[in-house]
């Protein structure tokens, strides 16, 4: 008998090809978003659940004995409770490394549109200023040049490397910071605070754990240079949004662009929102969201799961480990 799966939440995979998904051989349902009061019923019945951001907490899981595997569609697993999990006998897989290209590119998407004012010039263009320059171009905004200046990097992983290379692309300086609190600097590594000042810009590309929740406050903030930038397109709790708007105000930073905030899809009366700054650039946590990578992501959950149902097929049952580590 075929298993049940279902996608609680497959509208966050946008028009990835699914196709993958549909080839395996388990019924499934897909649900292109699911309330957290709607979780149990959806479940139930289900050996397989697919989600990105949809929580099942130890009570949720205690409420479906028949559920065995769990596809985050993500990197994160912090929505699934993992010791709940594995002591339910439930598989849990996450998929790292599917956006990598994605998310490094998107960070000099971010850093061009605030160094090169393509927005602001386009926008000159529109109002007719070019047309009425005395001159051959329109030099109303300044542009910099990335050759030459300094990026820290905190956060060194596989993203975190993939932005250096583009840097280093770009003629800049990489500087990667040690964790703040480190009583050791490793080799190639720079204290955290050191890294700080030095950067012309920040990019940010570390999980966010119980341990660095607001890395980046007032008193972080205060040690960049009034010209540096930051860049944040990793998890929104890393920043100190409050902090941040303060230090736009008061020019005590020259620009920021932000991927990520602290609750996704952010209220309404969230401050970056109610008072957004001309020096401030937000986008809707999409750097991982090519469609490349959220096909990557798609074929990798289809693979995994077919090695998982091959293993419950020869060992007529389900499997007991947990691939994703306990946080």
């Amino acid at each position: 008998m075929i298993p049940n799966a279902a996608f609680l939440d497959a509208g966050s995979t946008g028009d990835a090809d699914l196709t993958p998904l549909h080839r395996l051989p388990m019924a499934l349902s897909l649900y292109p978003s699911t309330a957290p009061d709607q979780v149990v019923s959806r479940l139930q019945q289900h050996q397989i659940a697919i989600v990105n951001k949809v929580v099942l907490d130890a009570a949720i899981i205690r409420q479906l004995p028949q559920l065995r595997y769990i596809a985050v569609t993500a990197t994160g697993t912090n929505n699934v409770d993992l010791i709940a999990a594995s002591h339910a006998g439930i598989t849990v897989q996450n998929v790292s490394d599917y956006a990598t290209a994605a998310v490094a590119q998107h960070v000099f998407a971010l850093l061009l549109h605030l160094t090169n004012q393509c927005a602001a010039y386009q926008q000159a263009v529109q109002q007719g200023k070019w047309s009425q320059s005395p001159h051959f171009c329109l030099l109303e905004h300044p542009i910099q040049e990335l050759a030459g200046q300094t990026m820290t990097i905190v956060g060194y992983g596989v993203l975190g490397q993939a932005t250096a290379k583009l840097a280093q692309a770009f003629g800049m300086t990489v500087c990667v910071a040690e964790r703040p609190g480190a009583t050791l600097c490793r080799p190639g590594r720079t204290p955290f605070r050191d890294a700080l000042t030095q950067a012309d810009v920040l990019s940010l590309h570390c999980p966010l754990t119980s341990d660095n929740q607001q890395l980046i406050g007032a008193e972080q903030l205060s040690w960049l240079k009034p010209s540096a930038i930051l860049i944040n397109t990793a998890r929104g709790g890393l920043v100190d949004s409050t902090a941040l708007l303060k230090a736009l105000q008061q020019q005590q930073l020259q620009a920021a662009a932000l991927d990520v905030l602290e609750l996704e899809p952010p209220p309404a009366e969230h401050p970056l929102l109610q008072r957004p700054h001309p020096r401030l650039l937000l986008t809707p946590h999409v750097a991982w969201a090519s469609r490349a990578a959220r096909n990557r992501l798609i074929a990798t959950v289809a693979r995994q799961l077919t090695h998982w149902l091959q293993q419950r097929s020869e060992s007529n049952g389900p499997t007991t480990s947990c691939t994703a580590r306990p946080k």
